[in-house]
């Protein structure tokens, strides 16, 4: 970083560079042409013996069980093994490999301030950044074989047609593209204080540019893959404003809006960049709506804020990748969903209130509604390479309409969450505190593409199903809600002075009570027509039920230190 200041009495101007570069790397194992290595792999489990479509098979139901709760790992003596295999004439069947993002970012400021009287500023400013993302899959090890096969096992096509195919270890394959974007904006803001009054308007300009280079020419995709794709711009504006009104010295408002529209991430923008260079057919910029209303107390005894909130996200896109027997055929398909609404709203509360000179009581509160906004538009694409397939549809993608999903609660934790803490700080250096909370209003994340019209059709026969009535779909995909919960958080401390040093030593237990929860969850896509569904919702063991996440359970922290 390089940084320039320039300050006089009234004006103060504060320039910056800035280089950053460095990888990230996320290590995964494949397979090709073998199976799944992962013991959660649904044909392991014993609910894929109990679920038989020619009856239960309940002794392979309990080997499974008991051979999950045995060897709950990755078996990689077997890995090795067939790794090994002559038969494979030294092709590796297992691959493990990285994931790696190899980004550079260039950046650049320069902000003013300008105080033009006792009660006006002017604050300004002008912004550039550059990322250049470099994003391929690299051989770590190929486990006892000779070579990797670079080709798709789906559809038998080559991922680079202008390389060699049998790949070793350290070799690219699979993927290889570039990302570039770049951001361009300026800002201007006008800061009044008048009395009891204070308040700020500003408004800002910016424009995005995003740019995919591919590196493979992919048999799959062989006029959409390699080099450049066009440039993705975006042109935004932001408005944003303020007050503040002091009520007395302890009691005050303050007010908060914006209106603005941003560019879509970049993981958002083309629809499978490791293949091609796709993108979301008519993106568009997401829209900003944003209010608050906070009212602040400051007594000898007592702090505090409540805030009321409004914010709307509009015309916002969301891409997924997933496997699904749909109304309308099946395959690997990338899930594109547009004219996505979210809705935030709610009230928070703090409280802070200091009992004596060493006990302290806090409250905490969140009354939030978190939920989708509009039924998007549900679109998904999917490669034709295989010529022996099955297509949905030969141009490679199909939109299914809009997904009913107006109303349904977002998956982002907890909606209502309510805390109380009280502590104690002794004279003699020593402080215990604890925090009861109860979290309630979690959801499961939905599958968008169950909500759509071809949910009900038939792939059979491509009429829709007799039993599909709005009543038994609303049952069956009735939005899965967590279990609410309390945790109990304990901390406590203790600090001495001998000669000189500093020893302090600090404890925490985290949900003490050892409770059991969920986090969050999602429901899986695979059943994506109501036949396939409801037959596998009846059963006790669902092959595909949603899946969930668990918190911890009682955690400890202990950290001792001398200073001196």
């Amino acid at each position: 970083m390089l940084n320039h200041y320039v300050t006089t009495q009234d004006f103060k101007l504060t320039t910056g560079l800035a280089y950053q570069g460095g990888a990230r790397t996320r290590s995964r194992l494949g397979y090709y042409n073998a199976p799944n290595p992962d013991p959660t792999y649904y044909r392991y489990l014993p609910s894929f013996y109990i679920n038989n479509p020619i009856g239960a098979d309940f002794t392979n139901a309990s080997l499974a069980r008991d051979g999950f709760l045995n060897n709950p790992q990755l078996n990689w003596s077997n890995i090795s093994t067939a790794n090994s295999n002559t038969q494979n004439g030294g092709r590796a069947a297992y691959v493990l490999y990285d994931d790696v993002i190899d980004d550079t970012q260039f950046s650049f400021s320069s902000v003013g301030n300008l105080k033009i009287n006792n009660w006006l500023n002017i604050d300004f400013g002008a912004a550039y950044r550059n990322i250049s993302s470099v994003n391929y899959a690299k051989i770590k090890d190929l486990i006892g074989a000779d070579f990797h096969e670079d080709i798709d096992p789906f559809s038998n096509t080559q991922n680079d047609i202008n390389s060699t195919t049998n790949k070793t270890s350290g070799a690219t394959f699979n993927y290889d593209y570039d990302m570039d974007a770049s951001n361009l904006n300026g800002f201007g803001q006008l800061t009044g204080t008048f009395d009891n009054w204070s308040g700020f308007v500003s408004a800002s300009l910016s424009n995005t540019v995003y740019q995919r280079n591919g590196m493979f020419q992919n048999e799959r995709f062989l006029n959409t893959s390699l080099g450049l794709s066009e440039e993705i711009k975006f042109s935004d504006y932001g408005l944003k404003g303020g007050t503040t009104y002091k009520i007395t010295g302890r009691h005050w408002l303050k007010a908060h809006g914006i209106l603005s529209s941003r560019a879509p991430v970049l993981q958002n923008v083309f629809i499978n960049p490791r293949e091609n260079n796709e993108v979301v057919p008519k993106i568009q910029s997401e829209m900003i709506s944003s209010f608050d209303l906070n009212y602040f107390i400051r007594l000898p005894d007592l702090t505090g804020r409540i805030t009321g909130f409004y914010t709307r996200f509009q015309n916002t896109t969301d891409i997924n990748f997933f496997f699904v027997d749909s109304g309308v055929g099946s395959d690997f398909v990338q899930e594109v969903l547009t004219d996505l609404d979210k809705l935030h709203k709610g009230i928070e509360l703090g409280l802070e209130y200091q009992a004596s000179s060493t006990v302290k009581l806090s409250a905490v509160a969140n009354l939030g509604d978190y939920e989708y906004a509009s039924n998007p538009l549900v679109t998904i694409n999917f490669d034709t390479a295989g010529a022996e397939e099955d297509l949905i549809d030969p141009e490679g993608n199909i939109e299914l309409g809009k997904a009913n999903i107006k109303g349904l609660k977002l998956a982002q934790g907890p909606q209502l969450a309510f805390a109380l803490g009280i502590e104690h700080r002794n004279p003699k250096y020593w402080w215990v505190g604890a925090t009861a909370n109860y979290l309630a209003n979690n959801y499961a994340n939905i599958s968008t593409i169950t909500r759509t019209q071809s949910f009900f059709l038939n792939p059979d026969t491509g009429t829709s199903f007799p039993e599909a009535t709005q009543e038994n779909v609303g049952k069956l995909l009735a939005q899965s809600k967590l279990d609410d919960f309390y945790l109990l958080n304990l901390v406590g401390g203790k600090s001495w002075l001998k000669n000189g040093t500093y020893i302090s030593v600090f404890a925490s237990i985290n949900n003490a009570f050892d409770t059991v929860f969920r986090t969050g969850g999602f429901e899986q896509s695979r059943n994506g027509n109501f036949g396939q569904l409801q037959q596998d919702s009846l059963r006790d063991n669902p092959s595909f039920a949603p899946k969930f996440w668990y918190g911890f359970g009682r955690t400890y922290f202990l950290n001792f230190a001398i200073s001196f």
